[in-house]
């Protein structure tokens, strides 16, 4: 070990004169509660290995009183009055699949109270001459503002612990003080854990009760050798997830939505170019100097299908958008490429990949996808553009031995940009994209080649490990490739590297409400981010890995998968479908909004979804209106909102369906979400009246009773419990 700080070894020479507050045993599992001379730690003890401690308090100065304890089962209550004000600790214990410790500390501040430093909250020693190898290894912590968690084995001590800061329940502290709740969780073993924002220009009030610490721990116990980090994450995280208060979800009326986005991306003239004769998807409004992208076109046109077949309406603007596609196919290379062939005389070269016949990796295979879909779906014109298109890929593949770098030039496969990050490699989850690609191949022309090149592509990324994730929307069509897979062959492999797809992606989302700031008016509770570093997250990338999750959801429906996985990507599509609306400006506070935007310009009156939202002491929107993120809507109604030909109401649940049967007078379908948890079922009017409370709807099934909604008294609504099947029937 090199070295720790003073408050570490001030802790470490304090352990052998504490005095025990409390104790407990769970498992193999002993806690004790100290008391020291500036402290409150709890030690976690596995037999006669060297403990874990986790500081519940900290106490600048000394604690001068001894704490007044109150222990009731297996929790214990403290409360400790000093000089700066009152601490009042809560800690608990708490056994089923998992070991877990929960403990919270609130200080109200005898003055106004500035805090220029606070230690963590985690030592994984109690000796100063430890090895490194003892103090543990630390696989997750947090990034920016995602998730306030560490993940981290200790193989010594034979257990892997997934710690998790409720940061929602620190908003108040950051409001106060005006800090940012990022990369508070982090630091280097044996210190680690929370580490409260300095706050050095606006302190924290006097006789104000906020809260400095809110966290849960859950312990597994065994050989962590022997145990897939990547599983033990998933079903670590949906245990904690149920043990945390979670924010509550409102209905939206996303036909309403849709309507004022759908007439704004055909009319308004900042989402279009003209090129060759033929009008394109810009992919920023009224950005005119970056040339039409074949991905931009795709983006939008698939969740345009999505709802012409649920809604039977005919859309204009996608036999606009299909008739430009063709131009993007290069007859020298035989594919796609990825700038429209006649405005490539645009690109400057201000970033790497602006420049003629270079590829971004994933934007080669992300347009194939697409049209794949489309040809799935009988489109001939597509069909003949992605089967025309595909020996390219396979030749690239190749070439780079299923190792894709960042960028690279289309006619020469010249490297341009290796890797993401020195010693991190390219774009891993291209792997998982490539044979989600390759699997439609399959599907659609039965040939056996293609399914080994996906198998091939598929073998190559368990090669990566754990830090797959590239792009989040890629990693989940990668996921959903491998769940495919495992399918078709039997092979569980691909079902466990499907499981490290999806845990690199719950690694990189914001399991917390930012009420502090500009985060205040909006949702932020299960936001992903769009890349593993990326400071905002973002719409296009929300929207398609909310598809996604709904495909890999279906998919499994006739397999046995971790219920933790069904329940964290049913809990993200629940989320996203309440957080959506507030990617549109004119859902948000104006002052929220950045002036200096990036590219194009943002125009707060349109309903076409900004890129970035950012943290609550940062303005939005700065990087540009995103027209390629306008498939929100489109992916949204189809999947939530079931439509009766000839009836005037949708049925809507915020929770992913399936199953669903239609009769003339009744409805079954069954919510595909965790079985603990209840969804929100609503009937609403077509057309906003209040036809449908003329008629008598009953659920059947199971027996709930339809009240009239509080926000829409149009509408009816009663909460189900996931994994139930729903049946519904009407009369007049």
């Amino acid at each position: 070990m090199k070295g720790l700080s003073p408050w570490a070894i001030t802790a470490i020479s304090q352990f052998k004169n504490s005095s025990e507050l409390y104790s407990q045993k769970l498992k193999d599992l002993h806690f004790d509660v100290l008391s020291t001379i500036d402290s409150v730690l709890i030690s976690a003890t596995r037999e006669n290995a060297e403990p874990v401690y986790f500081r519940a308090c900290y106490v600048p100065g000394g604690i001068e009183k001894v704490p007044i304890t109150n222990k009731k089962g297996n929790q214990v209550s403290i409360r400790i009055i000093c000089a700066i004000g009152t601490f009042n600790l809560k800690i608990s214990f708490d056994q089923t699949e998992f070991v877990f410790l929960k403990y919270s500390c609130i200080l109200t501040p005898a003055s106004d109270l500035y805090i220029p430093f606070w230690p963590r909250d985690i030592l994984t020693t109690g000796e100063i001459s430890s090895t490194i190898k003892s103090l543990g290894e630390v696989h997750v912590s947090q990034v920016g503002t995602r998730t306030g968690l560490l993940y981290f084995s200790l193989p010594d001590r034979a257990l892997r612990v997934l710690y998790f800061q409720n940061l929602t329940e620190l908003s108040n502290y950051a409001d106060q003080t005006g800090t940012s709740l990022g990369g508070t969780v982090g630091g280097l073993l044996p210190e680690i854990g929370l580490a409260l924002p300095k706050s050095k220009e606006t302190p924290l009030e006097s006789g104000k009760a906020v809260t400095l610490s809110d966290a849960t721990v859950a312990f597994k116990i065994g050989d962590t050798k022997m145990a897939d980090q990547a599983v033990d994450y998933l079903n670590m995280l949906s245990s904690i997830y149920l043990r945390i208060p979670r924010p509550d979800t409102h209905y939206l009326h996303w036909p309403e939505i849709l309507e004022k986005g759908l007439k704004d991306l055909v009319e308004n003239p900042g989402c279009w170019s003209m090129v060759g004769g033929n009008s394109y998807l810009n992919a920023y409004v009224s950005d005119y100097e970056t040339p039409p992208e074949i991905m931009v076109q795709l983006a939008v046109l698939l969740p345009l299908v999505d709802y012409v077949e649920w809604s039977g309406k005919r859309v204009k603007v996608m036999e606009t958008i299909k008739k430009g596609l063709a131009p993007f196919y290069d007859e020298k290379l035989k594919t796609l490429v990825r700038w429209h062939p006649a405005a490539e005389d645009k690109l400057k070269g201000e970033e790497e990949q602006k420049m003629p016949m270079v590829m971004d990796s994933w934007y080669l295979h992300h347009p194939l996808l697409n049209l794949s879909r489309l040809a799935l779906k009988g489109d001939k014109e597509a069909e003949k553009l992605f089967l025309d298109s595909i020996g390219y890929a396979i030749k690239v593949a190749r070439k780079f031995k299923y190792q894709w770098p960042v960028f690279y030039k289309m006619d020469t496969l010249e490297v341009i940009k290796a890797e993401t990050k020195e010693g991190e490699g390219g774009e891993q989850d291209v792997a998982g994209l490539y044979a989600h690609v390759m699997l439609q191949a399959y599907e659609l022309t039965g040939a056996e080649k293609y399914l080994k090149e996906a198998e091939t592509a598929a073998k190559k990324l368990g090669k990566v490990g754990y830090k797959i994730m590239y792009q989040a929307n890629n990693t989940a069509f990668g996921a959903g490739a491998l769940l495919r897979l495992s399918k078709i062959t039997g092979n569980k492999l691909y079902l466990d590297l499907s499981y490290r797809c999806l845990a690199s992606i719950f690694e990189n989302v914001q399991l917390w409400d930012c009420n502090y700031g500009f985060g205040k008016s909006i949702p932020t509770f299960f936001a992903l981010f769009p890349l593993s570093d990326a400071p905002y997250t973002a719409a296009y990338e929300e929207q398609e890995v909310f598809c996604a999750f709904h495909d890999y959801l279906n998919h499994a429906e006739d397999m046995e998968i971790l219920p933790s996985v069904r329940l964290l990507c049913s809990e993200y599509i629940r989320y996203l479908v309440e957080r959506a609306p507030y990617y549109y400006p004119p859902m948000l506070n104006k002052e929220m909004i950045s002036n200096e935007v990036k590219t194009g310009e943002v125009n707060r009156n349109l309903w076409i979804a900004l890129e970035d939202i950012h943290d609550g002491t940062e303005q939005s929107g700065a990087v540009g209106q995103e027209v390629y993120g306008a498939g929100n809507a489109f992916g949204i109604l189809p999947r939530h909102f079931i439509r009766l030909e000839q009836e005037f109401f949708l049925f809507f649940t915020d929770c992913p369906i399936t199953a669903i049967r239609k009769s003339k007078e009744g409805i079954s379908f069954r919510l595909q979400g965790d079985p603990k948890l209840v969804y929100r079922l609503r009937i609403t009017p077509v057309d906003n009246s209040e036809k449908p409370m003329k008629l008598k709807f009953t659920v059947l099934s199971p027996a709930v009773k339809l009240q009239a909604a509080k926000d829409r008294p149009q509408d009816l609504e009663a909460f189900i419990m996931g994994n139930d099947t729903v049946r519904i029937s009407w009369a007049k």
